[in-house]
């Protein structure tokens, strides 16, 4: 392992069905629409959720999973200084619904009829501000809307604050909901859409092994491109071997970039539902425990991420290692 590699200390869930990250790579757990909704309340008590939108609600769920699994909270306390950990979260949809709700106030009532309490949680940045209120995250704070590939460039982003020494750890979330709004807006029913949250703990490798932190995986190449097979042969060329699993766009799975002949591929939106801006980091989230399940085998293939099809603006995809695994 390098000092210059970036690692993934933590994960944290707040999904239907799910209880803990080990979940992520049990394929017999609930299908989209089919489990009980996340309890908030049940996760993290009903203190400060009050006026929290259902977006910011999910992700402090996931954001204090995340935080206990790498061991950077305990006893209710942050256990590293708060500066050190950067906040990216990634939604596209998340606070839609207030959004909409604030226009009709505005609309029927004028301005004097918008909730003080409410008008807040309609900007979007404030799931990402909200998470580092609570916990004391003091780093910088980024909040990512940007479409299909939004999950996986806020993995990057957060890494790149830390190969760029603005932090060393970064606290990613994907966090989207279902609403009346959402349906509306990208013509599916409820039962097709994700409304969970999913966090991954970033974390440079001299600060995890200053702690003795024993991480998850190692994150690879990042790649953004017009095509996902552009994208793909960036990142895994004709000539270097295959990755050991692919987790596909939404509804890619059939499709066959030439690098990718024959290796198997997983569509996560089939089991969790139509993910957004948090398909790339649940994408990464479970295939960080899929190559956690596999050992720390030094010729252990990566795994390849990707999120965005060609009808998007654009392709994303990242390549996870197994800790010990060659780069």
């Amino acid at each position: 392992m390098s000092t210059t590699d970036i690692l993934i200390t933590g994960i944290g869930t707040a999904l239907p069905g799910v209880e803990g990250p080990m979940d992520l790579v049990d394929t017999a757990t609930p299908r989209a629409g089919t489990a009980p909704p996340v309890d908030p309340a049940a996760l993290i008590g009903k203190r400060g959720l009050r006026y929290k939108d259902r977006a910011s609600q999910l992700a402090l769920c996931a954001a204090l999973a995340a935080l206990t699994d790498a061991g950077l909270w305990a006893k209710d306390q942050l256990t590293v200084a708060g500066p050190s950990v950067a906040v990216v979260v990634s939604s596209n949809l998340g606070n839609l619904d207030t959004v909409c709700e604030v226009a009709a106030d505005i609309t029927t009532e004028g301005v004097n009829g918008i909730s003080p309490m409410g008008l807040p949680n309609a900007s979007s940045n404030v799931i990402a501000s909200s998470v580092a209120i609570r916990f004391g995250l003091q780093g910088p704070n980024l909040m990512v809307c940007n479409g299909a590939t939004s999950g996986l460039d806020a993995v990057h982003w957060g890494a790149a604050m830390l190969r760029a020494g603005r932090a060393e750890r970064a606290l990613v979330i994907g966090v989207e909901t279902h609403n009346g709004p959402v349906e509306w807006l990208v013509g599916r029913p409820a039962a097709e859409l994700l409304d969970g949250a999913v966090a991954l703990l970033l974390e440079t490798a001299p600060a995890a092994a200053e702690r003795g932190s024993a991480p998850i995986a190692v994150l690879g190449s990042y790649a953004r491109e017009a095509s996902v097979e552009a994208c793909v042969r960036r990142l895994v060329p004709t000539h270097s071997g295959q990755p050991g699993s692919w987790f596909v766009p939404e509804g890619h799975r059939e499709a066959s970039p030439a690098p990718l002949a024959g290796v198997a591929r997983t569509d996560l939106t089939e089991r969790f539902g139509r993910a957004s801006g948090a398909l790339g980091v649940l994408q990464c989230a479970t295939a960080a425990r899929q190559l956690a399940a596999g050992g720390e085998a030094i010729e252990q293939p990566p795994v390849l991420v990707t999120s965005g099809n060609d009808h998007d603006d654009a392709s994303a995809g990242l390549l996870l290692r197994a800790v010990g695994a060659s780069a």
